[in-house]
C-alpha cells in the first residue's frame, strides 16, 4: 500500500470540452450580430455550462487522491449515443459525473422527482424538470453495452466470472449529479435514499469521492499503472466530434436585414403548436384521452429536450415504452421537421 499512498496527483487524460467550442462560436458570431438577443441568451446559458464544468475542474485538480480525469466523452454503441461531462477513475471507482450549473434553486421529492425554482422578469417559477440522474443513468447503460461487447472480444468465456462482473458493474462505476452553482440551494431532505448519495454539491465532490474510497476495500484497490490502463479504454472508444459551432449557429440564429429583425430558425411555439395539434388528432384517431399521447409534463420535456431520434427518445425516458412504441416515431418526426 506504500506506492499506492505515493500517487496523489490528479492527472487529466482528456481536457477541453465542446462547451468551450460553442462559447468562443456565439462570442463571434455575437461581434457580427451585436443586437442579436438569441445569441446573448445561448451565450449566457453555454457561458453557465462552462463555468459548472470548470468549478469541477477546479475542485479535482486540488484533491490530492490520486485521480485520472477525462472531460467531455462522447461514446456511442449501435445507434446509441452519450456525452459524458466527466470520468473520474479512483483506485477503487469509476464515476460517472453530470454537471448541472443552473439558476435557481432545486429540490427532489419523495418520489424522485427534480423540481426546480426560479425567477423570471420579477416572477417566482416553479416546473419539474427532466431528471438529470436518470441522463448519467442512460449514460453509463450506453458504457456497459460497450464494456459488455469488450469483455466478449477479451473472450472471458468462463460463466461464472462473467457473471460476477456484470453483477459488479454497477458497483464499480457509479454515477453523480454535480450542481456546480454556488448559489444553488440543493433540498434533497425528502429525496430517496440513493439519490441523497448520488446529487451533491460541486464543493461536496471531493468529499465523496473521499468518503467512498475509505469505504472500500483496500485490498483490492487498483495501482497507479491500472488505473491509468482503465482510463485509457475510456479514450480508445471517444468519439471526436468535428463539427464546426460558428456555421451551426450562424444557420440556427439570422438576422432579417430588411426590417433588421431577429428571426430564429427554430421556434419552440411552433413546435409547441404541431405537437399539440398531432396529439389532439392522435387521441381523435385512436379513440384515446390526450394525455395518453403524452401529457403535459412530458409535452415540457419534449421541448426542452427535443430528442433527435428513437434511440434519443428511448434513452430520454421522457415517455413510457408503450408511448414510446405506440407513438414515437410520428414524435420524432414532427421534431425532425421542425429542427
Amino acid at each position: 500500500m506504500m506506492f499506492l499512498d505515493m500517487f496523489k496527483d490528479t492527472i487529466f487524460l482528456k481536457e477541453g470540452s465542446s462547451l468551450q467550442k460553442r462559447y468562443d462560436a456565439l462570442n463571434r458570431l455575437l461581434k457580427e450580430q451585436p443586437n442579436n438577443n438569441q445569441i446573448k441568451e445561448g451565450l449566457f446559458l453555454i457561458k453557465k455550462g462552462l463555468e459548472g464544468e470548470n468549478e469541477i475542474e477546479y475542485q479535482l485538480m486540488k484533491s490530492n487522491l490520486g485521480l485520472f480525469v477525462m472531460r467531455d466523452i462522447n461514446i456511442e454503441y449501435g445507434d446509441l449515443k452519450a456525452q459524458i461531462d466527466y470520468v473520474i477513475i479512483t483506485r477503487a471507482y469509476c464515476y460517472f459525473v453530470e454537471c448541472k450549473n443552473l439558476v435557481g434553486n432545486i429540490t427532489v421529492n419523495s418520489n424522485g422527482d427534480f423540481i426546480r425554482e426560479y425567477c423570471f422578469n420579477n416572477r417566482k417559477i416553479r416546473k419539474g424538470m427532466y431528471s438529470p440522474l436518470r441522463q448519467v443513468e442512460a449514460q453509463r447503460d450506453v458504457y456497459k453495452k460497450i464494456w459488455n461487447n469488450m469483455i466478449g472480444k477479451n473472450k472471458v468465456t468462463n460463466f461464472i466470472l462473467r457473471i460476477l462482473a456484470e453483477n459488479n458493474f454497477t458497483y464499480t462505476h457509479r454515477v453523480l449529479v454535480v450542481c456546480a452553482n454556488q448559489d444553488t440551494i440543493l433540498n434533497i431532505k425528502y429525496a430517496p435514499k440513493d439519490i441523497k448519495s448520488q446529487v451533491i454539491r460541486a464543493d461536496s465532490l471531493i468529499r465523496k469521492i473521499k468518503t467512498d474510497l475509505e469505504n472500500s476495500d483496500k485490498d483490492i484497490w487498483c495501482s497507479r499503472k491500472e488505473m491509468e490502463k482503465w482510463a485509457s479504454s475510456f479514450l480508445r472508444i471517444n468519439v471526436e466530434k468535428n463539427i464546426d459551432y460558428y456555421e451551426y449557429y450562424k444557420n440556427k440564429f439570422v438576422v432579417n436585414s430588411n426590417e433588421n429583425e431577429i428571426v430564429t430558425n427554430n421556434s419552440s411555439e411552433d413546435l409547441k403548436n404541431r405537437l399539440i395539434t398531432f396529439r389532439k388528432a392522435r387521441s381523435k384517431e385512436m379513440g384515446i384521452p390526450a394525455y395518453y399521447v403524452f401529457n403535459n409534463k412530458e409535452l415540457e420535456l419534449l421541448l426542452e429536450y427535443q430528442p433527435k431520434t428513437m434511440n434519443d427518445l428511448i434513452i430520454s425516458k421522457i415517455l413510457s415504452p408503450i408511448k414510446v412504441k405506440t407513438h414515437g416515431e410520428l414524435i420524432i418526426s414532427i421534431i425532425s421537421q421542425y429542427n
